[in-house]
């Protein structure tokens, strides 16, 4: 099967590709690096020829709220358009969980934008939304640095592996359409700041992390609904300390 990931060359998109290559697919990345750019609508047509199966895992580059409501809105738009004209009959992208439950936070409104695009598209999709990835934990408890510690959200929080995101895309993408979403998050639940420590215990970093029910996750206000699923949910099989332990 030919599956072209849009984003193929990033951090869910390399091991995507990786991962439906060790399954037998022909797994093509597919990024303004290989002269393929969703945003402008570059190189797509080509790209997409002979392709039964589109998966999306591109990112904004600005998450400036006008910028990445224009990049999520506008790459979508075009990708739909080139699959309908190729015959695409698989359209899998990659959202976050919570989406529609954080409206403050302009990067979730744009991803609920990019949600409502693919299913009034007409082409067969597959909409999976995943918690917050172990990868960014330490980026996370940068932007909450105040002074000699770090403060962030008490809210509780899921987060899974990036790898383990890449499995449950790669399993549905060689499946037939959902036609609907579905929710994948890691194995334990947490208050949000219980991870943040452990990842930065790990790594050697002394600063003590707090909790505070009022801080804000990218500006806006959360709580333990805002970041973990809700119904049906897949769980990755990856837990923080396996995955500490090779980091």
């Amino acid at each position: 099967m030919k599956i072209i990931v849009i984003g193929g060359t990033g951090l869910i998109g390399s091991k995507l590709v990786a991962k439906l290559g060790q399954k037998g697919h022909e797994a093509v990345p597919a990024s303004p690096r290989s002269g393929v750019n969703a945003l402008t609508g570059e190189g797509l047509a080509a790209a997409l020829a002979d392709a039964e199966v589109v998966v999306d895992v591109s990112n904004s580059p600005s998450w400036e709220p006008a910028a990445v409501l224009e990049f999520f809105e506008q790459s979508t738009r075009n990708l739909v358009a080139a699959e309908t004209a190729a015959g695409v009959t698989h359209h899998v992208a990659l959202s976050i969980v919570g989406t529609d439950r954080s409206p403050d936070i302009a990067y979730f409104r744009a991803k609920v934008a990019q949600e409502t695009l693919i299913k009034s598209s007409g082409v067969p999709y597959s909409i999976v939304r995943a918690t917050q990835f172990f990868e960014f934990l330490a980026s996370i408890a940068e932007a909450g640095v105040a002074g000699d510690r770090i403060v962030v959200p008490s809210a509780m929080f899921q987060p899974i592996a990036a790898g383990d995101v890449a499995d449950c895309l790669a399993e549905v993408a060689i499946g037939q359409p959902l036609n609907g979403t579905i929710d994948i998050a890691g194995p334990d639940k947490a208050p949000f700041n219980e991870f943040i420590a452990r990842r930065l215990k790990a790594s050697g970093d002394s600063r003590p992390v707090f909790g505070d029910p009022n801080a804000p996750y990218y500006g806006a206000p959360i709580d333990d609904a805002s970041l973990t699923p809700s119904g049906t949910v897949r769980l990755g099989p990856t837990h923080l300390e396996t995955w500490l332990a090779k980091v």
